[in-house]
């Protein structure tokens, strides 16, 4: 019998991998042509009318920004003629209008693995299909090089007219992103600010309808436009005199809130609330992450310096943001250490980097807490120290602005001490002790929590079953036990009488 050779077991574990990896390819569908996607989405569209389903749209409407970066004349027009299979349908001939002729290379014949339509004539599609199809037409037209076209404000336009003279519930959803495509072709076309009224009036109709995600992106949209052109107090009025819905998308939810932390520090009596206002809510897509994380992380450390608070280092070591924060991160050096002149030439330095990032204002205020944080640090390490000295340290203009800032320090309770006006200097507190009424709410809050949770512990004990029966049992048996004593006492006699003769002499 002739020898058989056995294969190592490394040569049949990679047989066994390349067989996986040959099946999984096998398995993987490439992905469906732009002109299928469009086709199945109008389906999903006409299903979300007919079944008063919204979350169809929502599906649509969610791969809307890919299948945006696909398109192309060709794959328009061959969509519109696809959809719309009646030659002299007004909606056909009013969408291929926008769309121009594409090349001779592209109008190549494509094979076509469906089959063939029917002799009987489709059924017009539903009004919500022609809209998403414009919309379709107008962000392809805004995408294309060259900056706005003139056929595009005319395309906004028709669409929003359409989309109001219709009317319909079911179109809420595309509507939305329809009114996002408006504000982007009128800020690509320059004219952001005449686009404000359209978007005022759609906004109080939206409000009266109870149309929650038109409303959230309307409020979205005249926001931005206010702070494009800097109007912080008609954005701060808009805010105090509208109501967010609750119900709008996530999306819709995290504009709203950065667009708030850009608005509210601006107004020292908010500031307080604005905190959790510029905290970044959610994780943005993985294509989106790099450009939405550094701005709402430059507003949050911007937000934190004014609330007297120092960022963690760890958020400047982050690979996507350790770049995109290197000059708010000597921002926030100046402000730790106190140092006016670093301050001021970081500030210098990076100016045009703080304006483009629309935040050289907030910087701006931060003077302010660098030099009570320079202060505190003086007051820390000298007992008395003269108003000259504060100006050379502090790098200010004249003693009288180091008094002034001193005495407000002092009254703001920033450092204890007083000013010697005669002697010209500053008189610094000793440092606190360790008693005093802070250290006696600390250990009363502390024996509150103590006693609480001595309270809470026995309230969650656990003991046995029935145990408290057995008590009872033992206590009701010695009761027994003394009342037959009790009467055994009573029914006996005399202890002469009863007990044995002892005898004679007894």
């Amino acid at each position: 019998m002739a020898d058989v050779d056995m294969k190592p077991a490394d040569d049949l574990k990679d047989e066994k991998t390349d067989d996986k990896s040959k099946d999984e390819e096998k398995d993987k569908k490439p992905p469906p042509t732009p002109l299928v996607e469009i086709k199945t989405n109008v389906a999903l569209i006409e299903r979300a009318v007919s079944t008063l389903e919204p979350r169809f749209t929502h599906r649509v409407l969610r791969s809307l920004t890919t299948l945006r970066k696909r398109l192309d004349d060709k794959v328009l027009q061959d969509a519109v003629v696809e959809v719309y299979t009646n030659v002299n349908s007004p909606a056909r001939q009013a969408l291929l209008v926008w769309i121009p002729e594409p090349p001779a290379s592209e109008q190549t014949m494509d094979v076509d693995s469906t089959p063939s339509p029917s002799k009987h004539a489709q059924p017009e599609p539903v009004p919500e299909c022609e809209i998403y199809l414009r919309l379709l037409i107008l962000q392809h037209m805004l995408a294309t090089p060259g900056g706005c076209p003139p056929a595009a404000m005319k395309l906004a336009h028709e669409t929003v007219e359409k989309m109001q003279a219709l009317n319909r519930r079911s179109m809420d959803p595309i509507a939305a992103k329809v009114w996002y495509a408006v504000e982007r072709t009128y800020e690509l076309c320059g004219e952001l600010a005449d686009a404000r009224p359209l978007f005022l009036s759609a906004q109080r109709t939206a409000s009266l309808r109870h149309d929650d995600e038109t409303q959230a992106s309307l409020i979205n949209r005249l926001l931005r436009s206010y702070l494009h052109y800097s109007l912080y107090d008609q954005a701060d009025k808009l805010i105090s005199k509208t109501s967010f819905p609750v119900s709008a998308g996530n999306p819709q939810f995290a504009r709203y809130h950065y667009f708030l932390g850009r608005i509210k520090p601006c107004n020292s009596t908010t500031l307080q609330h604005t905190r959790t206002c510029s905290k970044p809510s959610g994780v943005p897509p993985s294509e989106d992450r790099a450009r939405v994380l550094p701005a709402v992380h430059k507003l949050s450390v911007v937000v934190e310096l004014l609330m007297g608070d120092i960022p963690e280092r760890s958020l400047f070591r982050h690979p996507v943001l350790e770049k995109a924060l290197s000059g708010y991160f000597e921002i926030v050096k100046a402000v730790r250490m106190g140092s006016l002149s670093q301050f001021q030439n970081t500030l210098a330095k990076h100016a045009a980097q703080f304006e483009a990032d629309k935040t050289y204002t907030l910087i701006a205020r931060l003077r302010q807490n660098v030099i009570k944080t320079g202060i505190r640090r003086l007051s820390l390490s000298y007992s008395r120290i003269s108003l000259r000295d504060i100006c050379v340290k502090l790098h200010l203009d004249s003693e009288e602005d180091a008094e002034y800032i001193v005495g407000k320090a002092i009254r703001d309770g920033v450092i204890e001490g007083r000013i010697v006006h005669e002697k010209g200097w500053m008189e610094c507190g000793g440092q606190k002790g360790g008693y005093g009424p802070e250290v006696s709410d600390v250990f009363a809050r502390r024996i509150a929590y103590c006693l609480e949770l001595h309270n809470q512990s026995v309230k969650a004990m656990r003991y046995p079953l029935n145990a408290h029966r057995k008590e009872l049992a033992a206590a009701e048996g010695a009761r027994e036990r003394e009342k037959e004593l009790a009467k055994e006492i009573q029914e006996g006699g005399d202890i002469d009488e009863d007990g044995p003769d002892l005898g004679e002499g007894f």
